[in-house]
């Protein structure tokens, strides 16, 4: 935790009206012209000497929202590659709605990945065949969880940790092993025996999937296991250090360490070129990608792109622009070509229904919000860039419960308590929120092709 005042922001959070509908973790299934229209959410912290104390975490409404267009234009714009050396969270600063939420999520000093995540392990694995139902497995599953972390507050309590799982950690060892079989039949019936088996794995989390992969190679084609070169590309320096850490923890863990590299960076800072084939393994990552914001004129369907102005009190403020940047406009045109079938759209309504309800009392002035994943066509221009021999193997949501609004909508929430509190807009305190988005594979799969060939 940052400090007291930070554990009394989390209680105020827990008592607003929004947060009464909790769910458990373990519910998640297996992340115009020149004028700028401003559209406001933000958490306010302002009142009298003893309000600055505790903060009211009142979300406020977007029917007369302050005129923060001074601050816009006077405001510098800033990218969270620009904050990573930053030790606090910003103010008097603009940014895109993809780099604050890339600077949330991942900001080394103060990011949700860098700081405040706890992967949950159940400990032993579960006896799938004498489990009755999936009544039954969710009850093991609570108690685990009750176990981990009363284990996890007996040496540092903690109201806001945040715990989450994996399928990795929660079907292990057979998930892994299930991969592992994939990749083995299909390097054998391609690569085999003219190159070696490399495979790559973004985001490894405990090191578990690692672990469970390289173990069944090993144990069942010994031949295969010989020419097997697993590389971790890991953002978090603390997860990469628990990688490691579990990579040592055994003998059997151990005899892997010849195979294995560790690489802490981040996939978007890539520069070598791997000309060699490999597999790409991508598992419970695009769910976590920044996303940029777009909504739509609904009379001229003009597409205005997100910006979140951060005042000198630490508000939020959203701002759209008509002035799309180059990745979300190559986006757009990239989607717009790519894509064979129809796809989810603040415009699939037609014009004249949308004009009757922009014409209502107290109706906005721009369609919900559409959360393209920009950052994900960025991470196909890496793998067309650096891996071309790569073949790709990704799982992820596609849908999610409890969005906020808008089309391909995140949830937004973070864990007090034991308990998910979910929010309903992105721009919340920087780090102390998990952010994480469905994926219409449908869409991705196309893009994929027309980027990569």
């Amino acid at each position: 935790m940052d400090s007291p005042i930070v554990t009394q922001l989390f209680r105020q959070l827990f008592r607003h009206r929004t947060c009464q509908a909790l769910r458990s973790h373990s519910a998640l299934p297996f992340r115009t012209g020149s004028v700028c229209k401003p559209q406001r959410r933000t958490i306010s912290n302002r009142g009298d000497g003893n309000s600055r104390q505790e903060s009211h975490w009142q979300q406020r409404t977007e029917l007369f929202p302050q005129d923060k267009s001074d601050d816009f234009k006077k405001y510098s714009m800033v990218t969270a590659d620009g904050l990573r050396n930053r030790r606090e969270r910003p103010k008097r600063v603009k940014m895109l709605t993809r780099d604050f939420i890339e600077d949330s999520l991942y900001n080394p000093n103060y990011g949700y990945f860098s700081k405040q995540v706890v992967i949950f392990t159940p400990g032993d694995p579960f006896d799938f065949s004498n489990i009755r139902d999936e009544p039954e497995f969710h009850t093991l599953l609570g108690q685990r969880y009750i176990a981990f972390e009363d284990a996890l507050d007996e040496k540092e309590p903690n109201e806001a940790r945040q715990l989450w799982h994996t399928p990795t950690e929660l079907f292990r060892p057979y998930y892994g092993e299930a991969i592992a079989r994939y990749l083995v039949t299909n390097y054998k019936l391609s690569l085999y025996p003219y190159h070696d088996l490399i495979i790559y794995e973004m985001g490894a989390g405990n090191g578990t999937l690692m672990l469970n992969i390289l173990d069944y190679i090993r144990d069942t084609d010994p031949e295969v296991y010989a020419r097997t070169k697993f590389k971790v590309v890991e953002i978090s320096s603390s997860l990469a250090t628990l990688q490691e850490q579990h990579l040592q923890k055994s003998a059997s863990s151990k005899g892997h360490i010849e195979h294995v590299e560790i690489i802490n960076r981040s996939i978007f800072s890539w520069d070598t070129y791997a000309p060699s084939p490999c597999f790409f393994l991508a598992l419970e990552v695009f769910d976590n990608f920044a996303h940029d914001s777009i909504r739509y004129d609904p009379f001229t369907e003009e597409p205005l792109q997100g910006t979140v102005l951060i005042d000198n009190e630490g508000d939020f403020y959203e701002f759209y622009t008509p002035t799309i940047d180059p990745v979300a406009a190559r986006f757009l045109r990239v989607r717009n070509a790519a894509c064979s079938t129809p796809y989810k759209h603040p415009l699939r309504s037609s014009r004249l229904l949308r004009g009757i309800k922009s014409r209502l009392p107290f109706a906005a002035n721009l369609t919900a919000p559409e959360y393209i994943p920009t950052r994900l066509m960025q991470f196909f221009d890496i793998l067309h860039k650096y891996f071309p021999a790569h073949r790709l193997l990704t799982s992820d949501f596609h849908s999610l419960p409890d969005t906020i609004r808008g089309v391909n909508a995140p949830v937004v929430q973070t864990r007090y308590q034991r308990r998910t509190v979910p929010v309903s807009t992105p721009f919340v305190l920087q780090g102390y929120f998990d952010i994480l988005f469905p994926t219409d594979f449908a869409v991705m799969e196309d893009m994929y092709r027309a980027i990569t060939g």
